[in-house]
């Protein structure tokens, strides 16, 4: 029984049932003990065993009820190398209504931490090309100096030995440096007459400022030269980048997105056009014959595609997608890698639709067939028709402040507005149409839900 070795348990089930009738036992009670048995057996382990895990349990749901924020950084450090995981605990600190925000030299640490605000940072030492070096140096001289007032009184202050060029750079590009205001993430990378960015520009300034300050400290007039202010390096007018570029460089350095997504502009598309999510996906395709012949439609980003050779000779595409929850391959076959492949671009934002069903009449196999692809940006503002938003009696009055959202000069995402009207004393619903259509946005639904207002997307009237 402590192995769960069930083959074991039923080879000496006719032995216990023999030896305890020969011993004078009713085959009713031997049945009950026997049963409880296989129970036991199936999963089951010691009293103290027991009480541990009972204890841990009631310690990490005391964290998790009391010391939300805290407790959800624990987490997405433990499996800082575990992207699927990682996902899953993202979204679980959306639902607690915990913003998980970027790194930050004034308030990240080496992990994810909680700040005053109850807000989630990323960990300077989860920055690719950072390390604990570079990390526990800046918080040492954070918290020995205080916060850093800007990007040059950060420059001044930083041990530069282990603060180098790259690190400057890879901080600029994950956001690090946002809290510094007037220079963007592009001006690190601008180049100045000499051929020089920016930040090179800030490495040799801050190098100079600090030999100059040693020298000052080893001078009769220090006292003199102390009050003498350094003359900061201009900072450069640069051209912004394409949203998608910033935030694939983000990627690259943290592993996510963080500061916004790539599917942002397609919240609407992605919520409500698609009928489920990527880890959702995986999940059916585990029981893919419950699934059979259902049209499956997702959405996401295209993170990966390589082609190459099948062993007949004809060229075949791995197409990997990825929304919110996560990633998916599909497989470019045939006549869906002739009419697909040309959306094998990274950075693509897709919208995809297939079923599982039989590969062909010959082969029986279920697998995920490719039905359509298309660019989400074709799909955008077709996919909703309307929203019926319910109100009972005491939201009535706040129905007013739906009208705040109402804009004639929003044209995506435009579509008739309903009113379900709900009558609790009576138990009856009158349905109302607006002479005025609303713009469906993540605003308004945001709205609604905070307002905890039931609605409906795309009902059939």
């Amino acid at each position: 029984m402590g192995k769960k070795q069930i083959e074991k348990m039923n080879h000496l089930e006719g032995l216990f049932y023999e030896g305890g009738e020969k011993n004078g036992y009713d085959r009713k009670v031997l049945n009950k003990i026997w049963e409880d048995w296989k129970k036991f057996a199936s999963y089951a382990f010691n009293k103290s065993h027991a009480t541990c895990y009972s204890w841990v349990a009631y310690q990490t749901a005391y964290l998790k009820a009391n010391y939300p924020a805290e407790y959800m950084a624990a987490v997405l450090s433990r499996n800082l190398n575990d992207t699927d995981k990682l996902a899953k605990f993202m979204d679980e600190c959306k639902s607690m209504g915990i913003p998980v925000k970027g790194p930050d030299v004034n308030e990240s640490f080496r992990n994810f931490s909680a700040n005053k605000h109850g807000d989630i940072r990323f960990g300077l030492g989860g920055i690719k090309g950072v390390g604990t070096n570079v990390a526990d140096a800046i918080i040492e001289e954070r918290e020995k100096n205080g916060p850093f007032k800007s990007i040059f009184d950060f420059i001044e202050r930083v041990n530069l030995s282990v603060c180098n060029r790259r690190v400057i750079e890879n901080f600029a590009l994950s956001g690090a440096f946002d809290c510094f205001a007037g220079v963007s993430r592009e001006a690190y990378f601008e180049e100045n007459g000499k051929k020089e960015t920016f930040g090179e520009t800030l490495i040799r300034y801050g190098q100079s400022y600090q030999l100059d300050k040693q020298n000052q400290g080893m001078s009769l007039f220090g006292d003199i030269a102390d009050e003498l202010e350094a003359v900061h390096p201009e900072i450069p007018k640069a051209e912004k980048w394409p949203r998608i570029e910033l935030l694939k460089r983000e990627r690259e350095l943290v592993g996510m997105y963080l500061s916004a997504h790539p599917l942002d502009p397609y919240y609407i598309e992605m919520r409500f056009g698609c009928n489920t999510t990527l880890m959702e996906l995986k999940e059916k395709e585990k029981e893919k014959e419950n699934y059979r012949d259902q049209e499956l439609v997702f959405g996401g980003i295209v993170v990966d595609y390589v082609q190459r050779p099948s062993k007949t000779g004809n060229l075949y595409g791995r197409l990997t997608i990825e929304d919110y929850s996560g990633t998916y391959e599909v497989m470019l076959f045939g006549d869906s890698f002739v009419n697909f492949s040309k959306y094998g671009i990274i950075g693509n934002s897709l919208i995809v639709r297939g079923t599982f069903a039989e590969r062909s009449k010959y082969n029986q196999n279920v697998e995920f067939r490719l039905k359509s692809i298309d660019l989400l940006e074709n799909e955008k503002g077709k996919m909703v028709h309307n929203i019926v938003v319910t109100l009972n009696e005491d939201q009535l009055r706040q129905a007013g402040m739906i009208k705040d959202f109402i804009n004639d000069t929003v044209k995506e995402n435009v579509c008739e507005l309903y009113f379900n009207i709900h009558d609790e004393e009576h138990n009856q619903h009158i349905l109302m149409k607006s002479k005025f259509n609303v713009p469906l946005t993540k605003e308004f639904i945001t709205f609604l839900e905070d307002s905890e207002m039931s609605y409906e997307v795309n009902r059939k009237i």
